[in-house]
């Protein structure tokens, strides 16, 4: 799968002449019209346009030079401020006119090609975007960050029938081979044989064309800092044989929306030339039924030499990444980030725009608020609150998958998987949504790429 430029950009060296596109709020309109004159004004009133948030009106050029837009905006937005333009103007070419709000251009352009997205492998999209003009230096800066959206996005959005582990997995292959990184894969048995056994368990019930696997990247010289990804890639999630309900069912393609942020952000890191040592790993599953699936009851013996009781095999997410993050702890890195739609859970706590963060860091962690902050990017932290390891208690084996209790389901989820990386080695966990449940300005309904520039930005702050 490839992720092709934004159609929402018009090139700078275009032969159309842009409609100009004036930004404005309701304390900056009215003094902007004595600058149009008395036609626009009158226009603007006879249509009660005041400059308010998400309204726009066409009024003629005092110059003679054909037709300006006024779009009302609230500059707090940021990104969004504009970000529903691309779909509600008519098509067309549009420049934004200085005449209008102070609007950052990187954050103007990222949010008109936000907007701008559409999921159309299975049908064409009902119109094409208008376009904004934009100058090279911002396209440059601005477009691997849209890339990485599309792409996360587009991963999310494909039905599992044409994403299934092996489809996921040869992304990974595929962004390998754009940037000449290493590239292995583990498959079906040679999960046993490798000794990862809980990736196993989770997909062994697959159909065999959809058998579970591990794919890896690796680039980066060796003596670099090393950095290592690792997202959950459930492309489907029926609950196993705890199945869930058609409702609950009902949007699982989504379950390896962690490994499509990994996959994005690995690509960013690659782009930027950041000087690390970059590993990739995604367990891909489809936690399936069938005669040999998994058990409530049975006990794994996991890479990380802890054996884990299955209180619920819904609760597969967090086995297919112990496996990999106890990989990732022999690798000795100086950080582990790790990316999944774990629990429901962290969205009745935060709901579905706000990602929950997990370190064991502090300084990491503020870090990456702070990056969140400075992205328009938001991260919450939530706590590692220890006593809740009890919740996780087995009578039989070093921990069970789940509990009994409902509380603090996000927080026992991430305890869960810090048990598999030592206290030595630094490591963030984000549990991620994935998904806009209904559009919204440069939300559109669907898959969603949370948290990438905020992490990007961590990194190049902690490296360059």
């Amino acid at each position: 799968m490839t992720t092709p430029m934004t159609n929402a950009w018009a090139s700078p060296n275009s032969s159309r002449s842009p409609t100009p596109l004036i930004a404005v709020d309701e304390k900056t309109c009215a003094e902007l019209l004595e600058q149009l004159g008395e036609q626009a004004a009158r226009i603007c009133a006879d249509n009660d346009f005041k400059g308010q948030n998400g309204r726009f009106l066409v009024v003629p050029d005092p110059a003679g030079k054909g037709s300006i837009l006024l779009a009302g905006c609230n500059s707090r937005d940021g990104i969004y401020a504009l970000s529903s333009l691309p779909q509600r103007l008519p098509e067309g070419d549009y420049e934004m006119d200085p005449r209008g709000l102070p609007l950052d251009p990187d954050q103007t352009a990222l949010g008109w090609a936000l907007g701008a997205y559409r999921f159309t492998r299975y049908r064409r999209a009902l119109r094409e975007p208008a376009r904004l003009r934009v100058d090279d230096e911002t396209r440059a800066r601005v477009a691997p960050f849209v890339d990485a959206a599309t792409l996360t996005r587009d991963l999310i959005n494909t039905p599992t029938q044409d994403m299934g582990p092996a489809n996921l997995v040869e992304v990974i292959r595929d962004l390998a081979r754009k940037h000449d990184a290493e590239f292995r894969e583990w498959i079906g048995d040679d999960l046993l044989a490798d000794n990862f056994p809980t990736i196993h368990a989770v997909g062994r019930a697959a159909a065999e064309d959809r058998a579970p696997r591990l794919g890896m990247l690796s680039h980066g010289p060796a003596d670099a800092p090393h950095v290592v990804l690792v997202g959950k890639g459930v492309c489907f999630d029926t609950g196993g044989l705890d199945l869930k309900t058609a409702d609950g069912m009902r949007w699982m393609k989504k379950d390896m929306g962690g490994a499509a942020h990994a996959i994005a952000l690995a690509g960013l890191i690659l782009e930027a030339e950041l000087p690390v040592r970059l590993t990739l790993l995604v367990p891909a599953v489809e936690n399936a039924v069938a005669g040999n699936a998994f058990r409530p009851g049975e006990v794994i013996q996991t890479r990380g030499n802890l054996s884990v009781e299955i209180d619920n095999t819904d609760a597969e997410g967090r086995l297919v990444l112990c496996d990999a993050l106890a990989y990732a702890s022999e690798l000795k890195p100086d950080l582990i980030l790790d990316f999944a739609t774990l629990t429901g859970a962290a969205r009745v706590a935060l709901g579905a725009d706000l990602p929950a963060l997990f370190c064991n860091r502090d300084d990491i962690a503020d870090s990456l608020l702070n990056a969140g902050t400075q992205t328009q990017d938001p991260l919450w932290r939530m706590p590692l609150w220890r006593p809740y390891l009890t919740l996780l208690d087995s009578y039989m084996a070093d921990l069970a998958n789940s509990g009994t209790s409902r509380h603090a389901g996000a927080i026992s989820a991430a305890l869960f998987l810090e048990r598999f990386v030592p206290e030595s080695v630094a490591w963030c966990h984000l549990d991620v949504y994935s998904w806009n449940d209904a559009d919204r300005p440069g939300r559109p309904r669907g898959g969603e790429a949370q948290g990438l520039r905020a992490f990007l930005e961590f990194l190049r702050k902690r490296y360059s």
